[in-house]
This record gives C-alpha cells, sequence and structure tokens, in this order.
C-alpha cells in the first residue's frame, strides 16, 4: 500500500444510522465522491489513523473501508470511529483523516456480537499502534490545520 499514509479530508454525511444505534459505536461517513477518490492501492479492510473535526482536536481512530459483509452493503463505504466521546453529533462539519496503517481484511461475522467484539478488538490494536514513535509525529501534521475542502486527496 504505497498511498499509506494517505491524507483525506470531507463532509461528513448520514450513514446507514447502524454505528450508534446497532453497534454502540458511533462513525463518521464521508460521501461517495470522497470515497470514490481513494486510491485503488487502498484495498478494503480495517486501518487505523489520526482524525480531526473541523478545527478540533487531533484523536486516534479507526476506520472501515469496503463493503461491510454483515450488511451487505451495495456501496463501498468510508466509516471512521474517532476514538473520543462527543457531544453531539457533527453532520455537515469537515473531517480530516490520516490513515497510518492497516489492521486486517474486512470478514463477515456470525453474529452482531461478534462483530461489536471485533471492533472492540480493533479499537485496542489502533490504540497500542499510535503510541509508536513513527505515528505520533502524524498527530502533529499541519494538514490538520488547514481546512481547505479542495484538497482531498494525498499531498495536502
Amino acid at each position: 500500500m504505497k498511498s499509506l499514509p494517505y491524507f483525506c479530508r470531507g463532509e461528513v454525511v448520514r450513514g446507514f444510522g447502524r454505528g450508534s444505534k446497532e453497534l454502540g459505536i458511533p462513525t463518521a461517513n464521508f460521501s461517495e465522491e470522497v470515497v470514490d477518490s481513494f486510491p485503488s492501492d487502498i484495498s478494503t479492510g480495517i486501518y487505523y489513523g489520526w482524525a480531526c473535526v473541523g478545527n478540533g482536536d487531533v484523536h486516534k481512530m479507526v476506520a472501515s473501508i469496503g463493503w461491510n459483509p454483515y450488511y451487505k452493503n451495495v456501496k463501498k463505504s468510508v466509516e471512521t470511529h474517532i476514538i473520543h466521546t462527543f457531544a453531539g453529533d457533527f453532520y455537515g462539519e469537515i473531517l480530516s483523516i490520516i490513515i497510518v496503517g492497516y489492521i486486517r481484511p474486512e470478514k463477515n461475522f456470525s453474529s452482531l456480537d461478534a462483530l461489536i467484539a471485533a471492533i472492540q478488538d480493533d479499537i485496542e490494536e489502533a490504540k497500542k499502534k499510535l503510541d509508536l514513535p513513527e505515528h505520533q509525529k502524524l498527530k502533529e501534521d499541519n494538514f490538520f490545520h488547514t481546512t481547505t475542502v479542495t484538497n482531498i486527496a494525498n499531498g495536502h
């Protein structure tokens, strides 16, 4: 995956409404246009990195890129779970993320509980990996301190 780290920015749009309600794990979703702009060498799967809403603080995150086999999505999505508790939703805000590394491929699960357990494991894995010095430096990247929406792809 030559495209990592991958820098991405876009408006938070309404997703499927499952993250918070069914999973207890809220996610921020990018529009189809942003999803379609991802490089082809970023395969589907679960990733970790850094995220910032608007001009707020930078937090650890995990992101699911793909079709979410458990839910049998027909459209590819990028769903970011920011490892932080927010007071409310932030639809319409600009979400900036840096995808730093890969955790695992997408897979189907036999139950909702198994899916939730896997996501919790992904979150723990992301927390550990993002504590490494080589990943900590990206938390301070200037990308998070510029807010132009036009630079949706790599290269800030």
